[in-house]
C-alpha cells in the first residue's frame, strides 16, 4: 500500500547521484588528442583503473602510465554507490566459502589486508573521503531470517571475524526500526566512505605520483602494434581522434561495453537504484539512535543497503536490480519511478518515526554483474592486456585486489595472488538472448516469490544453486 506521504517525500528529489552533485568535484581533465606512446594504457577512470595506475607508478616511478576515461574520473559505479567498503573479495564469506572452500581462508586473509592498505592508502596521502571503520549490521525482518544470521554469524567466527548476534531489544537498541527482529553486527571487516571523494582523491594521489590522466576521451578500438598494443580514441565535444600506442593495456571498462568481446558472455549491467535523504534534524536522529553509524542491510533475497553520510543523512537504495534486454545502457535508464516509489515505501516502513522526512535526491547506475557475484581476470593479447570485471557491487574494495591481479597477469610471471584459483578460473557465462533475458527476469520472479514465502526456494532456484549460477539483488 501507499503511504500517503511518500510523494510529498519524492516530489523535490533532484535525478543525480548525491555524491556527484557537489562543490568539490574536480575540473576535468583535457581529453587526448593525437598520438602518444606509454608504458602502461589503463582503460577507465574508476576504481579498478585509478588503483591500477596507482600501484603502478607506486611500484615504478619511471614507468610512464597513461589513463583514459570516457566521463570523469569516478562518474559512474565509482561515484555513484552506497559507500560500503568491505574487506570481502568474494562477495560475503558464504559465498566464497562455496566457490573455493580450499582457499577461502587465504582469501579472506587478502581481503582483509587489501582493507587495511585501503586505509593507510586514504592515511598516507590525506585522502578527505570520510572514511569510517564502522562495520555492518545485516538485520531479520522476517522470522525465518533469524537461522540464517545465526549459521552466518557462526562462518564468520570460524574465520576470525568480529561478530556479535543481536536479538530483537539489542539490534533496535543499536537502530531503531520496529521491522527488525535480529541481527549479526560484524564489526571490523567493513568501512563506510564517500565514494566520490575516494574517487576523486585517488585521481589527486596518481596525478601527483605522474600519471597522464585524460578524461572525456572513449577508446574506440584495440589493434596489435608490432610488439604493442594501440588504442584508437575520440575525445572532447567534436570527437577529435587520437590514439596512444603502449606495451601495455589494463581494461577497467567493468559493466560497459567491453572492447574484448569475450567479456560479453560473463558480464550483465545491472541498474541499482538509491535514494538520498536531507540531512536530519537532532530529534530525527534522536528518534533512530544509530549512534555506531554501521552500514546496515536486510538479509532478504532483494534486500535493501543503507548508511549514515557524514553529514547526517541517510541512503537508501537496492532492492530491484533491473536488467534490460541486449545489455542496453542509456541515461534515461537511470531514473526509475516504480523504483523510487517502491524504496521511499520500504524506508517509512522501515523508519516510521521519520514521517515527514524528504529526499533530496535520487539516481541509478550500472553494476557489473556475473554469475558467481564476484570479480574474474584474464589476459589477451598474448599477455599484453588484463582485464578484471564483475564485482558485482563489492567493488569499493575489490577494486584494489584486481588491480594488484592485473598488474601481476601483465608481469608475466607466477605469483601468490595468479596461482589462486579465484584468479584462474572464469564464471560460467550468461546465455545469449533471448535466453539471456528470460533467465533474468524468472530468476528475479522468484527471489521475490522466495521472499514472500519464508524464503523456500523454487525449482528454478535450486536448479541454478546446483549449477552455480546467480543473479543478485
Amino acid at each position: 500500500m501507499k503511504l500517503p506521504h511518500t510523494g510529498r517525500a519524492l516530489a523535490d528529489a533532484a535525478p543525480v547521484p548525491y555524491w556527484l552533485d557537489r562543490p568539490e568535484r574536480p575540473d576535468p581533465l583535457p581529453p587526448l588528442a593525437g598520438t602518444h606512446d606509454a608504458d602502461l594504457l589503463v582503460v577507465g577512470g574508476g576504481y579498478s583503473g585509478l588503483w591500477t595506475a596507482l600501484l603502478a607508478k607506486e611500484a615504478d616511478p619511471d614507468r610512464d602510465v597513461l589513463l583514459v576515461d570516457a566521463g570523469t574520473c569516478g562518474w559512474a559505479a565509482s561515484g555513484r554507490n552506497g559507500g560500503f567498503c568491505a574487506a570481502s573479495l568474494t562477495h560475503g564469506l558464504a559465498n566464497g566459502a562455496e566457490r573455493w572452500p580450499g582457499e577461502i581462508a587465504e582469501l579472506e586473509r587478502l581481503g582483509r589486508e587489501n582493507l587495511d592498505a585501503i586505509a593507510d592508502t586514504v592515511g598516507k596521502h590525506g585522502i578527505d573521503c570520510d572514511f569510517e571503520r564502522t562495520g555492518e549490521l545485516a538485520v531479520a525482518v522476517e522470522p525465518y531470517q533469524l537461522a540464517g544470521l545465526a549459521e552466518d554469524a557462526e562462518l564468520a567466527r570460524r574465520y576470525g571475524h568480529d561478530v556479535r548476534v543481536l536479538d530483537r531489544d539489542e539490534v533496535r537498541a543499536e537502530v531503531a526500526s520496529p521491522t527488525y527482529l535480529g541481527g549479526m553486527w560484524d564489526r571490523d571487516r567493513v568501512a563506510l566512505l564517500d565514494p566520490a571523494k575516494l574517487a576523486w582523491g585517488l585521481r589527486r594521489v596518481a596525478l601527483d605520483l605522474g600519471v597522464r590522466i585524460h578524461e572525456h576521451t572513449r577508446v574506440t578500438g584495440l589493434a596489435r602494434d608490432g610488439g604493442a598494443l594501440r588504442a584508437a580514441t575520440a575525445g572532447g565535444p567534436d570527437a577529435v581522434p587520437g590514439a596512444v600506442r603502449a606495451r601495455q593495456v589494463v581494461l577497467a571498462t567493468n559493466a560497459f561495453p567491453p572492447l574484448l568481446r569475450r567479456l560479453r558472455a560473463w558480464v550483465v549491467p545491472v541498474y541499482d537504484y538509491a535514494l538520498m535523504t536531507e540531512p536530519l534534524t537532532p530529534a530525527q536522529r534522536d528518534a533512530i539512535g544509530w549512534h555506531n553509524r554501521q552500514g546496515l542491510a536486510d538479509t532478504g533475497n532483494q534486500f535493501h543497503y543503507y548508511r549514515i553520510t557524514a553529514d547526517g543523512r541517510i541512503l537508501f537504495g537496492g532492492y530491484d536490480a533491473v536488467y534490460h534486454y541486449g545489455n542496453r545502457m542509456a541515461p534515461e535508464l537511470e531514473q526509475r519511478e516504480a523504483t523510487f516509489t517502491a524504496l521511499a515505501e520500504h524506508f517509512f516502513t522501515t523508519f516510521p518515526q521519520l514521517a515527514g522526512l524528504r529526499f533530496s535526491h535520487r539516481w541509478g547506475g550500472v553494476i557489473d554483474t556475473c554469475t558467481r557475484f564476484c570479480a574474474f581476470f584474464g589476459t589477451a593479447y598474448e599477455g599484453r592486456l588484463a582485464y578484471a570485471a564483475g564485482f558485482t557491487g563489492l567493488g569499493v574494495g575489490a577494486t584494489r585486489f584486481g588491480a594488484r591481479v592485473m598488474l601481476d597477469l601483465l608481469g608475466g610471471e607466477e605469483t601468490p595472488l595468479t596461482r589462486l584459483d579465484l584468479v584462474r578460473r572464469k564464471p560460467l557465462p550468461f546465455p545469449p538472448e533471448p535466453a539471456r533475458a528470460t533467465g533474468i527476469h524468472l530468476t528475479r520472479w522468484s527471489l521475490a516469490r522466495a521472499d514472500a514465502r519464508e524464503g523456500r526456494r523454487n525449482l528454478w532456484l535450486r536448479t541454478l544453486d546446483r549449477l552455480g549460477l546467480g543473479f543478485d539483488s
